[in-house]
């Protein structure tokens, strides 16, 4: 599989470890819901700096924990997601999960999105939290230890 998935730092100081495996689990679910894997980058932040997508892109006065940007063609799957690590720490804490498995959990929610998935319905965000929980199961063991956080 080649390497369409690209992790970047905006504003944030987070190290995703075992970049290989996530990128191959991603491109796992990608092609479990019927698509081709396209270019697609997962970009850290703040909560400040996605604050400010939030408003600027979506009108939206609050705190979020990812904003995905849908770029999907022809059954492609591509697009940006931007992911505030402050807010994946504070909801690890909160449901009692490690940071590396609320942060995959995140991920695999964007690219669910980008696979056509939505959740604004609750028929919908319980279809959503049934697919990332399937695909949180087929994680490599290693992929539980996702990263570290240097801030």
């Amino acid at each position: 599989m080649s390497a369409k998935i690209n992790f970047y730092n905006e504003d944030a100081s987070y190290l995703v470890k075992h970049k290989i495996l996530l990128r191959a689990w991603l491109q796992l679910a990608i092609a479990a819901e019927g698509f081709v894997t396209g270019p697609i980058n997962i970009i850290l932040t703040s909560d400040e700096y996605l604050g400010k997508m939030n408003l600027q892109y979506l009108q939206h006065d609050t705190l979020t924990d990812i904003i995905t940007f849908d770029y999907t063609e022809d059954g492609k799957v591509s697009g940006d997601l931007f992911i505030s690590i402050e807010r994946v720490e504070e909801n690890a804490a909160v449901y009692s999960r490690s940071v590396a498995e609320e942060l995959h959990r995140v991920m695999i929610h964007g690219v669910l999105h980008l696979c056509g998935y939505a959740d604004k319905k609750p028929s919908e965000k319980k279809t959503m939290t049934r697919r990332e929980e399937h695909y949180l199961l087929l994680r490599p063991d290693r992929l539980r230890d996702g990263g570290e956080c240097s801030t």
